[in-house]
């Protein structure tokens, strides 16, 4: 029997940050890109998300995602269909306002951003694999510089912030 054919318990305690596991990769980076993102994460953007792996198994992956108060998402892509179920929080998707139990389906390649809301947002994402890419498509030096001052106005309460309520 194959590893995901048998009963299995994962924990969210247990759940390592995505970046120190090999489940997704990243599209080459340009310059801009590359100079942009080194910005962001000198200004602090860590302090602004929290991103879990909470399952894989062959064929699927379970990410958990904490958004802090108004964190510069970039528009990005990934080459495998995703979708998002809102767990707590707010988050704004063009000029939709989602909130808890809320869902929306991403196709593979398809560009988008959302902005998380004045408490944040706590959301999973669902993939039917348990590898996939990472696609910036945020190009402009500008608006690398507004995330920046965005993470810079918004680092210390960052550091304080406490997850959603869960509502019921």
């Amino acid at each position: 029997m194959a590893d995901n054919q048998k009963f299995q318990i994962f924990r969210a305690s247990e759940a390592p940050n995505l970046e120190k596991t090999e489940a997704q990769s990243m599209s080459p980076l340009s310059d801009v890109e590359r100079g942009g993102f080194a910005r962001m994460i000198e200004a602090g953007a860590i302090d602004g998300s929290e991103v879990l792996l909470l399952a894989s198994i062959p064929g699927f992956s379970l990410v958990h995602l904490w958004f802090k108060k108004d964190f510069p998402l970039p528009l990005h892509s990934h080459d495998v269909d995703c979708l998002y179920y809102v767990i707590a929080g707010s988050l704004k998707l063009g000029t939709e306002l989602l909130g808890p139990r809320d869902s929306f389906f991403v196709p593979a390649d398809a560009p988008y951003t959302y902005r998380a809301g004045p408490e944040g947002v706590e959301v999973l994402e669902i993939r039917q694999t348990d590898h996939w890419n990472f696609k910036i498509h945020a190009k402009s030096p500008t608006y690398y510089e507004k995330a920046v001052e965005t993470i810079s106005a918004n680092r210390e309460g960052w550091r304080q912030a406490k997850k959603p309520a869960l509502n019921s």
